[in-house]
């Protein structure tokens, strides 16, 4: 009876983009594939690693993920629940496990140190102190003029 329904013509098709649409659309771009370390689940890639690095690493993350566990927790019981032994105390391993973190750090930069000077052809790995050299008078100015205001001969 009605003209609309002999032939669909004068339905509007929702979720599907008409001709115009799909020209003007541009086209969505792939992501590019990224290469983890671990792709196969068995570690296959950590053996690329040095093991003193590794192990510096591994342990450096150990203390510093406690120092601040332990630093935040101890203040925090100390002052909410009012644990006046317990809280100082966190506080202070939470501290502690910080410096040994650092020290471990410093072992380990130390010992790569070690093995570029004993390997020339190694990269150098800078100390985190400068290296400032004490240089004296009589070494830089050797050549140089003691008075500069005495014209020359």
């Amino acid at each position: 009876m009605f003209s609309l329904d002999e032939d669909d013509e004068g339905e509007i098709s929702v979720g599907e983009s008409s001709d115009a649409e799909r020209e003007m659309t541009p086209d969505i771009p792939e992501a590019p594939s990224v290469k983890t370390f671990d792709d196969g689940g068995d570690f296959e890639g950590a053996s690329d690693v040095d093991q003193g690095t590794l192990r510096a690493f591994v342990v450096a993350v150990i203390y510093a993920n406690a120092a601040v566990l332990l630093v935040a927790l101890g203040p925090m019981v100390w002052f909410f629940e009012g644990w006046s032994r317990l809280g100082p105390a966190l506080l202070v391993v939470g501290l502690l496990a910080g410096v040994r973190t650092y020290q471990t750090y410093r072992s380990w930069n130390r010992a790569r140190a070690e093995d570029a000077e004993s390997d020339p052809d190694a990269e150098r790995v800078p100390d985190d102190e400068t290296d400032v050299t004490a240089e004296t008078d009589d070494e830089t100015d050797a050549d140089a003029d003691p008075d500069p205001t005495r014209p020359e001969a």
